[in-house]
């Protein structure tokens, strides 16, 4: 069953986080739902730009709403994430997607106001709810690659502003985080002050991370010691999940881990079976890989055995 990102948060806030994970085709889409149904948890499916370019978006459209056939007891949002303005509006005239995100953090304050406006203004008119970003996050992702040297901290007071002016449905905050495979130097971590600081001033309002995989270091391990070369990578702490919920975070992305799922299964495979040329075995092993990977994180975020509850909410 498809509903809102605001619906989920409703449920969630002060309580759980929910994940937000990045589909790019079937195996994934499959894995998800398999995981989110063992871990009895609620979850976001979230389609890039570059995803919908990477076969054709209504293939994508297609695949989910086929899995959400086979698993009928799972709730979950379909959420565009990073989109630009035009992308937006396609989305929202879809009569597919449950939320959009606009993503004009790269603009002057001002400027990102009007745009985000625009946006929640149409998505509003037909239900759909909106996420927006205020910051920059540092890291490479896809479309995204902003250096660190211009990645910045959400202001709190100008995220009260925001919220206020734009009437979102959600803020996706920059708090430390950043995209791809390389977040973190030493023992940095969240900026728990600055999160602590917007929720005063946002009581019950829907926080978002962004940038948000661990980055496991036996996944990075097993793909070098199959020939990768990933040097260097480090990613969120997973027992900061739950106390970053507490303080509002009801979002929280998770991409990169996936990708590393795929890799590790895919070049250990083929390392083992050299003759091998099908690529429907190791498909079938990630999907289980990546199940079982989503159930972990669902514990991790407290989304696990949320469902029943959620649905209890929901009134379904």
């Amino acid at each position: 069953m498809i509903v809102t990102t605001a619906q989920l948060f409703k449920h969630a806030y002060g309580k759980y986080a929910v994940g937000a994970y990045n589909i790019n085709n079937a195996e994934q889409a499959m894995g998800l739902f398999k995981g989110a149904i063992a871990s009895k948890a609620p979850f976001i499916i979230q389609i890039s730009k570059g995803a919908r370019k990477y076969t054709d978006k209504r293939m994508l459209e297609a695949i989910i709403r086929a899995a959400s056939e086979i698993f009928p007891e799972a709730i979950f949002a379909v959420h565009l994430d990073h989109g630009d303005e035009e992308t937006c509006y396609d989305c929202i005239n879809s009569g597919f997607f449950s939320s959009v995100m606009i993503d004009a953090s790269h603009d002057p304050f001002a400027r990102n106001v009007e745009i985000t406006k625009r946006v929640v203004d149409k998505a509003h008119a037909k239900g759909i709810s909106v996420e927006a970003e205020l910051g920059m996050l540092g890291g490479v992702e896809e479309d995204i690659k902003v250096d660190e040297g211009h990645a910045m901290l959400t202001n709190p007071d100008e995220a009260k502003d925001f919220v206020t002016q734009t009437g979102c449905d959600s803020l996706a905050c920059a708090i430390g985080t950043s995209h791809g495979a390389f977040k973190f130097k030493g023992k940095q971590s969240l900026h728990f002050d600055v999160l602590t600081k917007i929720k005063a001033l946002l009581p019950g309002f829907p926080l978002v991370m962004h940038g948000s995989s661990s980055v496991p270091q036996d996944e990075v391990a097993r793909i070098n010691a199959a020939g990768g070369q990933i040097a260097g990578s480090m990613g969120v702490d997973v027992n900061e999940y739950l106390p970053a919920a507490k303080l509002g975070v009801t979002k929280i992305n998770i991409d990169t881990d996936g990708r590393l799922v795929w890799t590790r299964v895919h070049r250990e495979f083929f390392r083992d079976n050299p003759k091998e040329f099908d690529f429907r075995p190791p498909g079938k092993i990630f999907i289980e890989e990546y199940a079982k990977f989503i159930a972990s994180r669902n514990v991790l975020l407290g989304s696990a055995n949320q469902l029943d509850a959620l649905r209890q909410s929901l009134g379904k």
